[in-house]
């Protein structure tokens, strides 16, 4: 059994979760907001602006959660295999915009994505005599251009980018208030955003507001569903339906119980493993 303190860093950033982090030694650097945190191989976060931050979600139970999700044999041995993992709590506009990005593409062309975003209109800070830009403000991303924006490889994106930014900023959109909101209520809120579908929507969930019953569905989970569950999860069609999305969360909520979202991360994490796909 997992103890409550154990995190594996490498497991833990390397899961698809964050991709503005860089590995410099002993040490991962990753942007959260307005934020540069140095972790060292313990989960030891020194943070730029001294921010007290539990990114690591040690706060969690995780004896239960690893309880809990290892009724299902496939999921005990993702977490025999990636002891460690944890879900990150992330900065929520930074992750919002950070999976707007991510429709359709791979996780290297988003960090380049995301690093040019941020260079772009980001502040510029040093930390330990390193050269880091904070994730762009939403304030800035709203008055940027279209084109602006697009030069940083977002594609058709880009106005989503705006749109969301701009949400932000007219408190359209409170992260605060969707972290006490329940799983369906603080779906349909962050679905109103432009470029935000189901999937992207879990994604923010999971990550930044708490919902660890998110369980985000991309072509990795809808094949591993089909690979390891096919008698428990029909699914007849490669795109999924909105409609066919809820239910299968239900379903996936039956079956993996409250805490999916760590389920979903571990099975990800195992299959892409698999594979031997590239991380950060």
């Amino acid at each position: 059994m997992q103890k409550n303190c154990t995190i594996n860093v490498e497991n833990s950033i390397n899961s698809g979760q964050v991709f503005l982090w860089k590995k410099n030694r002993d040490y991962w650097y990753g942007i959260n907001g307005q934020d540069v945190l140095r972790v060292d191989k313990n989960g030891v976060i020194n943070s730029f602006q001294n921010l007290k931050i539990d990114f690591f979600r040690k706060n969690d139970n995780l004896n239960e959660i690893i309880k809990s999700i290892s009724k299902d044999k496939i999921v005990r041995k993702a977490v025999k295999q990636y002891s460690g993992l944890r879900i990150l709590r992330q900065d929520p506009f930074q992750c919002l915009i950070s999976f707007i990005i991510s429709s359709n593409s791979n996780i290297q062309k988003i960090k380049m994505s995301l690093e040019k975003l941020s260079k772009k209109f980001g502040i510029k800070v040093i930390y330990e005599n390193e050269e880091f830009f904070l994730f762009p403000k939403a304030e800035k991303l709203s008055k940027a251009s279209i084109n602006e924006i697009k030069s940083c490889g977002v594609g058709y994106r880009a106005k989503f980018i705006k749109e969301a930014a701009k949400m932000i900023l007219l408190s359209k959109i409170d992260f605060e208030i969707l972290k006490k909101c329940n799983y369906q209520e603080t779906k349909e809120i962050i679905r109103t955003i432009p470029g935000v579908g189901n999937k992207v929507a879990d994604c923010i969930m999971l990550f930044s507001l708490e919902k660890l019953e998110a369980f985000p569905l991309d072509r990795w989970m809808i094949r591993i569903l089909e690979k390891y569950y096919s008698n428990k999860f029909q699914m007849n069609t490669k795109t999924i339906t909105e409609k066919q999305y809820d239910i299968l969360h239900e379903k996936i909520l039956n079956h993996f119980g409250p805490y999916a979202g760590y389920s979903q991360q571990f099975l990800f994490k195992m299959e892409r493993e698999n594979y031997q796909r590239n991380w950060l």
